[in-house]
């Protein structure tokens, strides 16, 4: 029997890209999960459009508090296990499936799953630890299957916020997420938490979403940032909570010229003006200052679901089809692509043009895979610039490279 799970979304001025997101929850292979959406006016929308009114659990939550707009979620979900994802990602059709499969070990609290970037083959999260000063270190782990890990004294294995999950009584137990924290550091400080408590962490390599850090009132497209105060807010309260007082100084200031050295790197390119960068200096201070003052209070298990279980169906019937041609005939590919998604196949469309272009990978709206670039060109940033290969043997390599998490038959 599988465990009933439920998906979070919040979503807050991203009404397209929620959009998007959703419409890649509606096409897992999971076969028990409800889908939670907590969002303001606009994400509301974002449900109506993709016709999903009915299926999908809603929350109104406009402020600006990622932490409490999870809470409202947690408030609303009523699965055993509660997961997490960002409106600006989309998950793989087995993401589910495999983020929930190490919580088959009674000892297993939470797990997190890799994170591709926008390019959709780039790996932007795998395994990392943290620590009391919430400075992040990669972990090296068996990248084809799940692995249960136990982090050192005084440090936690660390989730990203947008590919994670959580034994719900474990979860609102511990009073959920910190409200202190609007929208950086919560999930780390909630792992700081659940480590303290001795709870376990897995990670879950093929458990994978594709993020595309969209823009938002913090950052623009560039993701160069419009402000830096709750940046700075959060990792006051964080270092409150977590850091030796004697240590906090240094690590404000190492935290400050780490910051400030990416500001210039975004000025040399372009993205930021001299005064853009002086602006976000002074914020970035001011909100350290008033996190030193945020109130940081006790945090109350969360309630039960007064909801029931509203199980989602999944628009994929089919799994693993593959439609693959020439880029001079994507016109027709796509119209394939399409009309077999809609008859409920999970679709995943290579469109190989003649030359050496890097791949890239996206979800269409219609629910697609689609992986466009050069016959000879690269997909993993690793591989060689140029590759001399026939369509055949290419295309087979890059199904292979994706099978195990797009459900595509060898």
């Amino acid at each position: 029997m599988t465990l009933p799970v439920s998906v979070v979304v919040v979503s807050r001025g991203r009404r397209d890209s929620l959009v998007l997101t959703l419409v890649g929850l509606s096409r897992l292979f999971y076969p028990n999960y409800e889908i939670v959406v907590v969002a303001d006016a606009e994400g509301l929308e974002a449900v109506k459009l993709a016709r999903m009114s009915d299926e999908v659990k809603t929350v109104a939550f406009a402020d600006p508090n990622i932490a409490e707009a999870r809470n409202r979620g947690i408030a609303v979900a009523a699965g055993e296990v509660i997961a997490f994802i960002d409106d600006d990602a989309i998950p793989e059709p087995t993401w589910l499936n495999n983020l929930v499969a190490p919580f088959a070990d009674p000892q297993v609290s939470a797990v997190g799953g890799f994170v591709r970037g926008r390019n959709g083959i780039s790996f932007q999260w795998k395994a990392h630890s943290v620590d009391h000063t919430g400075r992040a270190t990669p972990l090296q782990i068996d990248e084809t299957r799940s692995t249960v890990l136990t982090p050192p004294a005084g440090q936690a294995i660390k989730t990203e916020g947008t590919n994670m999950a959580f034994r719900r009584d474990v979860l609102a137990g511990i009073g959920g997420f910190d409200p202190a924290y609007r929208f950086y550091l919560d999930e780390t400080d909630l792992n700081m938490r659940l480590a303290k408590a001795r709870r376990v962490t897995a990670i879950a390599p093929l458990a994978e979403v594709h993020h595309a850090f969209a823009p938002s009132a913090r950052r623009l497209a560039s993701r160069a940032p419009k402000d830096l105060f709750e940046i700075g807010a959060s990792l006051a309260c964080y270092l409150r909570r977590h850091c030796p007082e004697p240590e906090r100084a240094s690590v404000v200031e190492r935290f400050c010229r780490e910051r400030n050295d990416a500001l210039i790197e975004h000025m040399v390119a372009g993205r930021l003006e001299p005064g853009d960068v002086r602006r976000l200096r002074q914020r970035l201070r001011d909100g350290i200052r008033a996190g030193e003052t945020r109130s940081l209070t006790p945090l109350p298990a969360l309630p039960h679901s007064k909801a029931p279980f509203l199980p989602f169906a999944s628009r994929v019937k089919d799994r693993g089809t593959v439609v693959a041609g020439r880029v001079f005939a994507c016109k027709r590919l796509r119209a394939l692509a399409r009309r077999k998604a809609k008859e409920g196949h999970s679709v995943s469309l290579f469109l190989f043009s003649p030359t050496a272009l890097f791949h890239r990978v996206r979800m269409t709206r219609d629910g697609v895979w689609e992986q466009s670039g050069g016959l000879w060109g690269k997909s993993a940033r690793t591989e060689p610039w140029f590759a001399l290969t026939g369509f055949q043997r290419r295309l087979k390599r890059e199904k292979t490279r994706v099978a195990a998490v797009r459900g595509i038959p060898n």
